[in-house]
């Protein structure tokens, strides 16, 4: 079975590699991340992703911008907001993600 592949997109450096970390530790999940939501569009252009997962902390419009572009770029992918909290959020946000695609 392959991984699912996951882009990150947060505003933390320190939460975002703690989130890659439990997103990591699942060993059918494949997690890239970056705080940079430039960087995030570059590097969805040069991969192939099956979810988007953004923080919270990521303002309303940059939010709106992203999601348009993915979109754009790839009409199938999965977008999911990420709220914060424990491990048991985290994998349902992405559990449900996945599985709604």
């Amino acid at each position: 079975m392959e991984n699912t592949s996951i882009l990150v997109i947060g505003t933390h450096p320190e939460i975002l590699q703690t989130v890659l970390r439990l997103i990591n530790n699942n060993p059918l999940w494949k997690a890239t991340g970056t705080t940079s939501p430039e960087e995030a569009k570059d590097i969805f252009l040069k991969n192939s992703f099956d979810l988007v997962l953004i923080g919270a902390g990521i303002d309303k419009d940059t939010d709106e911008a992203l999601r348009t572009f993915f979109r754009q770029n790839n009409d199938k992918i999965a977008i999911a907001q990420h709220y914060g909290g424990g491990s048991g959020l985290l994998y349902t946000e992405i559990a449900q993600a996945i599985h709604q695609k």
